[in-house]
């Protein structure tokens, strides 16, 4: 992982971790300890996805450039694949509030999407190769 992904991650990561105590919190205080457990779960939830997802566009970037496009929309097909199938598996449980894991995941996509955009943004990237060689410049 090279280390403006680290950066990137990082970046998106803390503000989302901040927001999910947040949600944990508040999720304990409208719906005590089974709301905070919700919240949780789905803070954790967004970490994992999101994590796994940079890591895998990172490792295909060092590929190519169409690795890297192959990894980010199959890591996206396949977070919304599984999301799908957590959610129908767990419909009906009682284990957690259901309503407080649904708004942490969403709170808590909007805030990794936000900062993971901002950190993309302010990562300064170059858009040739300093060390590569131009053809008949001399340079063999």
């Amino acid at each position: 992982m090279q280390a403006n992904d680290v950066r990137v991650l990082k970046s998106a990561a803390i503000p989302t971790v901040a927001v999910g105590v947040v949600a944990v919190v508040v999720a304990l205080l409208l719906a005590g300890g089974k709301g905070a457990l919700g919240a949780g779960l789905g803070t954790l939830l967004v970490g994992v996805f999101f994590s796994i997802s940079v890591v895998a566009v990172s490792y295909a970037a060092r590929v190519s450039p169409q690795m890297m496009a192959i990894a980010a929309m199959g890591s996206y097909l396949i977070k919304v694949i599984v999301i799908m199938v957590v959610l129908a598996s767990f419909r009906d449980t009682t284990a957690w509030n259901t309503q407080a894991f649904a708004w942490a995941v969403v709170v808590c996509t909007l805030v990794w999407t936000g900062f993971e955009v901002r950190a993309f943004i302010k990562t300064k990237m170059l858009y040739v190769d300093p060390d590569a060689k131009v053809p008949g410049r001399g340079d063999s």
